[in-house]
């Protein structure tokens, strides 16, 4: 018997290449999900560092608005009280050196 001829070989032929097809239909379909993932990861974390971006700006701007004010209060209390301001200074210096020098 000629096995060309036969027909349920045919049919099963055609069944693999329809399996191939599916398979090949379904791995394009599971990489193209995998790249939608990824564009949504990529999304997410690029949202994700803009919004740390200006959290860390905002948080370093009210940083420079206390300094400068403090800044502005201690111009204010040496102009205000300068002998006061000049004893502080002294003691101070005089307190970092006596741990200076016992380190």
């Amino acid at each position: 018997m000629s096995r060309m001829n036969d027909p349920m070989e045919k049919q099963g032929e055609q069944g693999a290449q329809g399996g191939t097809a599916d398979l090949r239909q379904s791995a394009a379909q599971v990489g193209q999900n995998l790249r939608d993932l990824g564009g949504q990861v990529r999304d997410t974390a690029t949202q994700q560092y803009d919004q740390l971006r200006q959290q860390a700006n905002e948080y370093y701007e009210q940083g420079r608005q206390r300094a400068m004010e403090y800044e502005q209060n201690l111009e204010q209390y040496v102009q205000e009280k300068p002998i006061q301001a000049l004893l502080i200074a002294a003691g101070v210096g005089m307190l970092l050196g006596v741990l200076w020098k016992r380190s």
